[in-house]
């Protein structure tokens, strides 16, 4: 609260320079405010005090340009931190922390891994400072040689006594799927803390082994480590994620047990669990039993739960929790209008999320994704691939769900040449690798315009194993252009894929008939009865009242 009352005041003091040249007399004021319109990422009030600084011949000097770095890089202002980096000496290793760490801070893992490669290059000796910020950019970029490099220096310098190098370290390992060396890093340290127990903890739980987290949890505390409501959350978040609720009750049982309160991340957590795993109308009862419990929802609670409307078609309750957030003055965070987009474009009301959209100041990728998706799924391609052009422009970073929702749009609009240019720009000009729902795209876009040689050329050149969604958009566009031979391909790997799933074999005894092989279509329909095949009803969701069924 205190802090709060600081920064309301800083923000009421200092709205124009007339006022402002009084107030920032010393340099620790300058500091507090750049570093607090960092956090609150006001690009337009940090630069002005950057102006105010050039003015009074300040800002030259390293504390304030170092200031200044970390301040436009949490504002995604890369080439401005870079501009304020090159000016300071190279030999001054405060530089090369603060970029560094910010960059990672941000997510520009890329480039954080770059400019530490520049520092060795200069020959200056990485410290405890730098390497945490390095093994995060690892973990992110899936990066196991550079990180297992980094653990090399770190043994060679001495520095795996550091709590936050150890925790840095095991969080690399568990990000690029290694949680046995993870484990082992963790084994290394002598005096275990709270620090690298949590760094554990959230490394088995992230891949699904959440008893094993639990159990390192008991064994820790009894070593006399106590463990604290983070450690709580990420357990509350594993169980919730892999659809263990009874686990869920449990451990808040354990928390209140081990003198903890649960707090907003711990209700939060679980709602999240729910919503992933399609149990919408019980997050939406944890969601209700919060508030009745007296705890305040936070922006990421409001978007961990807004998904929930959207997995079930429910309107009504997406609107309820958006006028909700407007009250409690979260309905402008990024990541709550972000769901809002996605929410109001997965039922339909593409309208509705393009105001939002161009409400914006602050757009990050899911919210451009969400709308491209949205444009493509309902069969608005031209307008998905125009703000596909626009995200591009605008510099914000672009991922493999971007390209999953253009390439989407180009398949269902028919632009064979277009989607093929894209799915090859993702590769050499975006570095992103091929996964199996763009392969899936891209079959799908060379098989609805006839082309299903190429489209099986493309099945078995990829470098992955394909799946059901790759074959079954081979088969459907067999049945569409009457290719039996292409069809009977499909068909065989999709029987392997899915032994058990009738759909497959229906639509192959439909190609027969359809093509008057009735031999083939009576095999087929004999075949579906001995394995007691049976067509799934087809279902819609119905809103009335307060309820969607």
């Amino acid at each position: 609260m205190q802090s709060l009352t600081k920064r309301a005041t800083f923000y009421r003091i200092l709205p124009n320079f007339s006022i402002r040249r009084s107030f920032l007399s010393s340099s620790d004021t300058y500091a507090k405010v750049i570093e607090m319109y960092a956090q609150d990422r006001a690009l337009y009030r940090g630069r002005a005090v950057h102006a105010q600084l050039i003015i009074n011949g300040l800002a030259r000097l390293t504390y304030f340009a170092t200031k200044l770095m970390s301040f436009y890089t949490e504002c995604g202002q890369l080439p401005n931190a870079r501009k304020l980096f090159d000016r300071i000496p190279k030999t001054n290793i405060r530089r090369w922390i603060v970029l560094t760490g910010a960059c990672a801070r941000r997510g520009f893992y890329e480039e954080a891994l770059s400019t530490f490669s520049e520092m060795q290059k200069e020959g200056l000796r990485p410290n405890q400072f730098v390497l945490p910020s390095i093994l995060k950019a690892c973990g992110h970029l899936s990066d196991r040689r550079t990180g297992e490099n980094i653990h090399t220096v770190i043994l060679k310098n001495s520095f795996e006594s550091d709590a936050y190098i150890n925790s840095a370290l095991i969080y690399m390992y568990s990000k690029c799927g290694l949680v046995d060396k993870a484990r082992r890093a963790f084994d290394w340290i002598v005096d275990k803390d709270l620090v690298v127990m949590n760094a554990m903890v959230a490394g088995y739980a992230q891949h699904g082994f959440v008893q094993e987290a639990l159990d390192l949890v008991q064994k820790t505390q009894q070593a006399g480590v106590k463990p604290n409501v983070v450690t709580w959350n990420t357990l509350i978040a594993g169980f919730s994620q892999v659809g263990d609720k009874s686990m869920v009750s449990e451990v808040f049982r354990m928390i209140t047990a081990n003198g903890v309160e649960p707090d907003v991340v711990s209700w939060t957590s679980v709602i999240s669990g729910l919503v992933q795993n399609f149990h919408s109308h019980e997050a939406f009862d944890v969601f209700k039993e919060m508030l009745d419990q007296g705890f305040r929802p936070s922006s990421v609670t409001i978007s961990s739960l807004l998904p929930a409307c959207a997995n079930v078609a429910n309107l009504r309750s997406g609107k309820e929790i958006h006028g909700y957030a407007m009250v409690i003055g979260v309905e402008k965070d990024v990541y709550v209008r972000s769901a809002l987009v996605d929410m109001y474009a997965k039922c339909g009301y593409i309208f509705e999320a393009k105001v939002l959209f161009d409400m914006m100041l602050e757009r990050n990728t899911v919210t451009w994704n969400s709308l491209i998706f949205g444009y493509a799924n309902h069969g608005h391609c031209n307008e998905a691939i125009e703000l596909f052009n626009q995200m591009e422009e605008s510099e914000t970073k672009l991922d493999h769900l971007t390209f999953t929702a253009v390439l989407n749009a180009c398949s269902h609009a028919g632009m064979v040449e277009l989607g093929k240019s894209l799915f090859q720009k993702m590769q050499e000009k975006y570095r992103i690798e091929p996964r199996l729902e763009h392969y899936a795209c891209m079959v799908d876009l060379l098989s609805r315009a006839g082309k299903l040689t190429e489209a099986h050329d493309l099945i078995k050149a990829m470098p992955i194993e394909p799946d059901k969604f790759v074959w079954g958009a081979l088969l459907g566009a067999c049945r569409n252009h009457g290719n039996i031979e292409l069809a009977e391909v499909a068909a065989e790997h999709l029987f392997e894929l899915e032994p058990e799933s009738p759909g497959s074999s229906l639509l192959m005894s439909n190609l027969y008939s359809e093509a008057g092989r009735w031999g083939n279509a009576a095999r087929m329909k004999k075949m579906m009865k001995q394995r007691k095949f049976s067509k799934f009803p087809g279902c819609s969701w119905i809103e009335s009242k307060a309820n969607t069924a």
